[in-house]
């Protein structure tokens, strides 16, 4: 309690006063009259430190208590203190808790409905997208050949629209906690293989080349986070033309991280801090975007005491996943 600044003055200048007050009995009534002085002056600065004392122990209590309260495992109970100031500041603090905690009971709820609607929307959509790529399939046979490029562009912009109904409820289910991660331990090259391999062909067929070196292990959720760094791929792949991607991942003693980087040319400047945003596209974005992955890929990193980042390095950009291996 010393080191508090505004009781070390106090003392200081209540000794202060005490001393002048001893020297000035000295000189007018005698040594007897100072030590009485001196005396009463050490009794007061005792009682004023007990009762200080007193006050910071209480507020110290008020401190233990907020904190229990901010992480969930406490109240604050009005019944244990009396009235004075810092019965007061409990007071307040305790009504703005309760506030806090009913908007974030409704905000909670507000979250699992809308969950809970995107489940609902999803399985209803599955049905009538479903049908249209078995009469899809059908026609396929029973049309001529010029016929056939436009069956297959539609297939494409159905198995889009299925991607993006999967990945707003993925969103949804992240948003209010309820997606369910099972975190093994695996080894990092084989994540990176199953992030991959939905893109090999396309890669290929775009003169594309994929570079891998990882080494170590990592403790995740396999498909999820394979499904965030597959995001990363894509995006790679669909800013660039021919080129290399190059992918290392590396184990060390607080996380294990993944860098992936490209030669696209890099991202805009006016983009870069928006990157990550739901629903945002940059000025260089494909046409079939719709801004999706990347959010999904930082939700689902978040989701795992993870981080995900991005930057501009000469001749392309830079994503960087780290997922920690305990909270930091």
């Amino acid at each position: 309690m010393l080191r508090n600044p505004e009781l070390r003055r106090a003392l200081l200048l209540g000794g202060l006063v005490t001393l002048l007050a001893s020297a000035a009995a000295a000189l007018l009534s005698g040594w007897r009259a100072a030590c009485a002085t001196l005396a009463l002056g050490v009794v007061l600065l005792g009682l004023y430190s007990v009762e200080l004392c007193r006050r910071y122990r209480a507020m110290a209590r008020l401190a233990a208590d907020i904190d229990a309260v901010l992480h969930g495992s406490g109240d604050i109970h009005l019944a244990d203190y009396g009235e004075g100031e810092v019965s007061l500041l409990r007071s307040e603090v305790r009504k703005m808790t309760l506030r806090l905690r009913e908007q974030s009971a409704q905000l909670k709820k507000e979250k699992l409905q809308l969950a809970d609607a995107m489940a609902d929307i999803s399985h209803q959509m599955r049905t009538p997208l479903t049908a249209v790529n078995l009469l899809l399939t059908s026609l396929a046979g029973h049309v001529d050949e010029e016929s056939r490029g436009d069956v297959r562009a539609l297939r494409r912009q159905v198995a889009r629209m299925d991607w993006l109904v999967e990945s707003l409820l993925k969103l949804a289910k992240l948003d209010a906690g309820t997606a369910r991660f099972c975190p093994e331990t695996i080894p990092l090259s084989a994540l990176l293989a199953r992030a991959a391999e939905p893109f090999a062909i396309g890669m290929e067929l775009r003169g594309q080349q994929l570079q891998v070196e990882a080494s170590g292990n990592v403790r995740c959720d396999p498909a999820w986070t394979a499904e965030a760094l597959g995001n990363i791929l894509k995006n790679c792949s669909e800013h660039m033309q021919e080129g290399t991607i190059t992918v290392r991942a590396e184990e060390n003693a607080v996380a294990s991280v993944v860098v992936i980087r490209d030669t696209g040319g890099g991202i805009a400047p006016q983009d870069l801090p928006h990157l990550f945003e739901r629903y945002y596209k940059g000025e260089n974005a494909p046409e079939q975007s719709v801004g999706i992955g990347l959010a999904l890929s930082r939700s689902i990193a978040a989701a795992q005491n993870g981080t995900l980042t991005a930057a501009n390095v000469p001749g392309g950009a830079e994503f960087t996943m780290k997922l920690y291996k305990g909270i930091v």
